[in-house]
């Protein structure tokens, strides 16, 4: 790879990084009282995904530790936004289902995001939104495949 291809795809992921953050925080601040941004990843995951998956598989998805999962399963469990049954399989691992609570919280979420992310509608062109959603879906989709490298 020469410098000028590595310049542009340094500085496209160091754009993504910086969006991350500010939309972290915007994130934070629009969510309903009580719900943090990892949270409501893991309910938004279980739902695009499908639940029924251990923490440690949800660990994994998120390339966080067990324990850090755990910690954040334990307040939805409390919320009663999910529910930890022991996996039927086996009986010693778990197995993490969304509620209808934690359904109506993530929906409610992404309301109060959508409202908060209204100037966006108002300031960009959304067809070259939807074109840049699909280079970064392959991106992702790439960087999911090859997490070892």
């Amino acid at each position: 790879m020469n410098q000028k291809e590595n310049e542009i795809l340094f500085s496209f992921l160091n754009e993504v990084g910086i969006i991350n953050q500010l939309a972290v925080t915007r994130f934070n601040r629009a969510l309903p009282a009580g719900l943090r941004i990892m949270q409501f990843s893991v309910l938004n995951h279980l739902i695009r995904l499908g639940d029924g998956k251990s923490p440690l598989a949800l660990a994994n998805a998120f390339q966080v530790t067990k324990p850090a999962m755990t910690h954040t399963l334990t307040p939805l469990a409390q919320k009663k936004m999910i529910e930890i049954i022991p996996n039927p399989r086996d009986g010693r691992g778990k197995l993490v289902y969304l509620t209808n609570s934690g359904k109506e919280n993530r929906n409610l979420a992404i309301m109060e995001l959508a409202d908060n992310f209204k100037f966006l509608r108002d300031k960009l062109d959304l067809e070259a939104v939807q074109e840049a959603l699909e280079v970064l879906v392959q991106i992702r989709q790439f960087l999911d495949e090859n997490r070892e490298n």
